[in-house]
C-alpha cells in the first residue's frame, strides 16, 4: 500500500529526511516512534504530498505520490490530480483542524458532498453511521468549541474515513490531549486496525504500539535506525539508540 525508496526531504539547508526507504502491506499498521525532530510527521506528510520530496520516489497504492515518471524524470502532477489522489489518504493531525462554524455531521460530509460529489443524503447517512461508530452518535449536532478533546479528535477520524480512504495517517493524534481522553481516541484507532484499515501512526503511546502496530519503526535525526516487530524493538531493541530513547520514554 505504501513504498519509499530512498526518500530525502530537506527545509532550506537542514535535511530532515535522509534516504527513507520502508514498505507497508495493506492491511498493516507501522508506528513511527523516535524523539520530536527526527523526521517522523515529515514522512507522514511526504506521504501524503503535503510536502515535496526532493529525492527518491514514493509510492500509494501502485501509483507515484504527487508526480509521474516519463523517461527516467519525475513531473509533478497538477494540483487537481494530486487532490484526486489525496482523497484515497485520511489524514488525522495533532491539531483537530475541525471547522469551528460547523457542526460534527457537517465536518465529517463537507469533503464528500465537494470532493466526491457525494449525494447529501447519503452523505448524511454515512456520516451518522461513522460518528455512532466513534461512539459520537448523540454528538451530531454539536459544534466543536462544545465538545472535549478527545471527542474533537474523534470527530476528524470519522470526517478522514468518510472520503473512504485506502490508507489513515495519524500524527501524534493524542498527544495534545488530557491523559484521560487518550484513551478513547486510542480504541478507535485499534477498532480501525482491528477491521483491517492500513495506518501509519506517528505516537508516543508505547502501549498501543506494542498491541496494535505489525512494524514498529524507530526513526532519529532523518534515518531509520531500527524496525521490527513490536516486541523486538520495544523490548529488546539492538541499536544504543533506540534503547536510550525508550529508557527516557518508558521512565515516565
Amino acid at each position: 500500500m505504501v513504498k519509499a525508496k530512498d526518500v530525502h526531504k530537506r527545509f532550506g539547508r537542514l535535511e530532515v529526511l535522509k534516504g527513507i526507504s520502508l514498505q507497508v502491506a495493506p492491511g498493516e499498521v507501522m508506528c513511527l516512534i523516535g524523539p520530536s525532530g527526527s523526521g517522523k510527521s515529515t514522512l507522514l506528510r511526504c506521504v501524503n504530498h503535503l510536502e515535496k520530496i526532493n529525492r527518491g520516489r514514493l509510492w500509494v497504492d501502485g501509483k507515484l505520490v504527487g508526480y509521474k515518471e516519463a523517461g527516467g524524470k519525475l513531473y509533478e502532477l497538477p494540483e487537481p490530480q494530486i487532490a484526486r489522489h489525496r482523497a484515497d489518504v485520511g489524514m488525522v493531525f495533532q491539531r483537530f483542524n475541525l471547522f469551528p462554524h460547523m457542526t460534527a455531521i457537517q465536518n465529517v460530509i463537507e469533503a464528500p458532498i465537494r470532493v466526491k460529489k457525494t449525494r447529501k443524503r447519503e452523505a448524511l447517512t454515512r456520516g451518522q453511521e461513522l460518528l455512532e461508530r466513534v461512539g459520537l452518535a448523540d454528538k451530531v449536532d454539536e459544534y466543536p468549541a462544545r465538545l472535549s478533546g478527545g471527542q474533537q479528535q474523534r470527530v476528524a477520524i470519522a470526517r478522514a474515513l468518510a472520503m473512504d480512504p485506502k490508507l489513515m495517517l495519524f500524527d501524534e493524534v493524542t498527544s495534545a490531549l488530557d491523559p484521560e481522553l487518550v484513551k478513547e481516541v486510542l480504541d478507535v484507532m485499534r477498532e480501525l486496525a482491528r477491521m483491517g484499515m492500513t495506518m501509519i501512526v506517528v505516537t508516543h503511546e508505547m502501549g498501543f504500539a506494542r498491541d496494535v502496530a505489525d512494524e514498529v519503526v524507530f526513526m532519529d535525526e532523518g534515518t531509520v535506525v531500527e524496525r521490527g516487530k513490536p516486541a523486538d524493538v520495544l523490548d529488546s531493541p539492538r541499536e544504543e539508540r533506540t534503547k536510550r530513547f525508550l529508557g527516557l520514554v518508558l521512565a515516565h
